[in-house]
């Protein structure tokens, strides 16, 4: 076929489409090249950065140090508290925790927030039914964090007893996944 009969064929076909409502798009050339989309997909802590509720989260994180690690390949899942959990805790907690002779014990919090790999919200719901309503997950502070279903809601349990809601499930960043939290786990 010549190239001016292919041309009129893909006009006509194009027209056809659009005619009865079809839509036409073009395909990247990188789709299906996840790791291209994956690299530019920002990490954990770019992803805090745009969200407008985690500036005291992202303040933590560099005041710990740990804006490398957490820009890092991981994968992390984090536990992500909202401005409005920090302001939760007694006044003066967070001031006092990002002086850097409270750098030891802000990093020990940080990573409490933290689990290794990625853990969906359907992977959670999925370790809290197979152990008959709750499942115990390590963090990369080697603490333990208790899951269980209230309703639909996840609710994670801290080592003092404490309860925080999970209010946002499954952002998707490219080094992990952000669960978004209602409170602030304090180890111990």
């Amino acid at each position: 076929m010549s190239k001016l009969k292919s041309l009129k064929a893909l006009g006509l076909a194009a027209t056809a489409a659009i005619a009865s409502g079809a839509v036409l798009t073009a395909v990247p050339a990188t789709a299906g090249h996840h790791k291209t989309a994956a690299k530019t997909q920002p990490n954990i802590v770019q992803t805090a950065m745009s969200t407008g509720v985690h500036e005291t989260l992202v303040a933590a994180v560099k005041a710990a140090g740990l804006v490398e690690t957490l820009s890092g390949p991981g994968p992390f899942t984090i536990f992500a508290p909202t401005d409005t959990a920090f302001a939760k805790l007694p006044d003066g907690t967070i001031a006092t925790l990002v002086k850097p002779e409270n750098k030891g014990q802000l990093t020990g919090i940080l990573t409490y927030h933290a689990v290794a790999g990625n853990v969906s919200a359907a992977d959670l719901v999925a370790l809290i039914n197979k152990h008959g309503g709750s499942a115990t997950v390590t963090t990369l502070s080697g603490g333990k964090l208790t899951a269980r279903l209230s309703g639909d809601t996840v609710v994670i349990t801290d080592a003092a007893g404490r309860a925080t809601a999970v209010t946002q499930t499954d952002v998707k960043t490219s080094n992990g996944v952000i669960h978004v939290t209602d409170g602030v786990f304090l180890p111990g």
